[in-house]
């Protein structure tokens, strides 16, 4: 079945979802919307797709089936909540949004209305990862007593500039709720859920409200421990890096492909600025094709799409935890 699709907000990230419908049988690109007129009609024009004056007008749309919500974060729930009401399925940008009771309405919505939900962590999608969970799920790594993930990313002043809500907590959030949380996900994705945080926060080299670099010790529930670490700040920008250790061995994985350990490719990640550590739009779009992939099967099929809105909110949880034990100097607990 075909299904059409409208894009809210078509920022940086929106062209990325453009190019993954484009790439999906059964997906066309119907409609976007933007509050700024003009760039919604400069981005219809070069896709030949409709530009809607207002988020109320696409969603009357009945060729629009789904709806990529690619808003500024702390607008995700709002956007979300108005287009499950009407009836759309959603695609939502990481991170859910930047408080877990956003994300509450959000999920509760989306459930209400019986719409499906996808938040985006196409990193799920990685060959790599895709390997990794078919190791942890054979065993193949023994007990996991270790978990690490590490973004050490580069932002320059004027990427925080360029739009006012970026660096703010209010729509945006630091280096680990925007660039971090990809990998926070992952990392609960394998390791389980998390019982504790403890972190430190600060802003190293950048005029923002909030954090460019945070560090967290995290417990897991089954006993195992683990680090995160997510920074804009890292000078030319680095592979984002996952390390699961357990009793029998660890694998390492850097931007999506197994560099060490069971199922290393040969080759790993060039080092220093490629890709996304150092440019905001070079993001491949193969993966985000393969969850929008997945959140069309999920509606045919019936089932909870793989990374459905509780996964965007376990991710959500731990970045909310992280902050909430840097600003108070204390461990946090989760979970109880």
């Amino acid at each position: 079945m075909n299904r059409g699709f409208g894009i809210v907000g078509t920022g940086v990230i929106a062209a990325l979802h453009a190019a993954a419908i484009a790439r999906v049988p059964g997906a066309r690109l119907v409609a976007v919307t933007d509050v700024a007129a003009g760039a919604a009609a400069a981005f219809a024009a070069a896709r030949g797709c409709a530009a809607e004056p207002t988020l109320d007008t696409l969603l009357t749309r009945g060729d629009v089936d789904v709806v990529c919500v690619c808003v500024p974060s702390g607008l995700h729930a709002e956007v979300g909540v108005r287009a499950a009401r009407a009836g759309k399925h959603l695609v939502v940008e990481k991170p859910i949004d930047v408080t877990l009771a956003a994300a509450d309405r959000l999920i509760e919505a989306a459930d209400a209305a019986g719409v499906a939900l996808t938040v985006i962590s196409q990193h799920r999608f990685d060959p790599g990862l895709i390997e990794l969970r078919r190791l942890l799920d054979q065993g193949a790594l023994g007990r996991l007593v270790l978990g690490e993930a590490s973004t050490k990313w580069y932002r320059t002043q004027g990427y925080y500039d360029s739009a006012a809500w970026r660096g703010t907590w209010a729509m945006d959030g630091g280096s680990l709720m925007n660039q971090g949380v990809h990998y926070v996900d992952l990392l609960r994705w394998c390791m389980g859920p998390v019982t504790g945080v403890t972190a430190v926060c600060a802003t190293q080299a950048h005029q923002i409200e909030v954090e460019d670099t945070a560090l967290a010790i995290v417990r897991f529930a089954s006993g195992a421990v683990g680090t995160i670490m997510s920074s804009t700040a890292a000078f030319p920008g680095f592979p984002q890096r996952l390390e699961i250790t357990g009793t029998e061995g660890t694998a390492i994985v850097e931007d999506g492909r197994i560099v060490g350990g069971p199922g290393a490719e040969a080759g790993g990640a060039p080092p220093g600025a490629t890709g996304a550590a150092a440019d905001p739009a070079a993001v491949e779009v193969a993966s985000h094709a393969a969850q929008i992939a997945d959140l069309l099967a999920a509606i045919e099929e019936g089932r909870e799409p793989a990374v459905g809105g509780q996964a965007g909110r376990d991710a959500l949880e731990v970045v909310c935890a992280v902050y909430e034990s840097a600003r108070t100097g204390r461990p946090v607990r989760l979970g109880s």
